[in-house]
């Protein structure tokens, strides 16, 4: 049997073992204000959201910028954010623009460049969380 306790910060749950407090607040992140953390590729990439579930990165390419290709251990899916990009997976290349969805299955060699005259940015979610390194190719 459990009991449900609510407050303005807490979720209580109280089973037979314990208490476990579960916060129900909403978190906030000015992505704008994330700094860009170092990377193989050199380029800005912003880790917004980083859980034990899911990671999170928006990268921006500057007009001539590219990821080196690479692997990910997990699927990953990429939201154009701005800008238009070319998008490599496997032996297929498209060049894509805002508001597209990608799809990446895990292992599958991959990469983004900015061939444009403008500035690119795209969302990037790995899921789950990868627990191995990227590789790069």
């Amino acid at each position: 049997m459990m009991h449900v306790i609510s407050t303005d910060f807490f979720i209580v749950v109280l089973p037979r073992s314990g208490i476990f407090p579960v916060e129900k607040s909403m978190k906030i992140t000015d992505v704008s204000k994330v700094v860009s953390g170092p990377n193989p590729h050199h380029v800005d990439a912003r880790k917004i959201y980083d859980s034990p579930h899911a990671m999170a990165v928006v990268i921006t390419l500057q007009p001539g910028e590219a990821l080196k290709k690479h692997i990910t251990p997990v699927d990953v899916f990429f939201y154009v954010l701005e800008g238009t990009g070319v998008v490599e997976i496997g032996d297929e290349k498209k060049t894509v623009g805002k508001d597209v969805l990608v799809e990446s299955p895990a292992r599958i060699p991959h990469r983004w460049s900015n061939e444009s005259p403008s500035v690119f940015r795209v969302l990037v979610v790995k899921v789950p969380k990868p627990t191995e390194e990227t590789k790069l190719l």
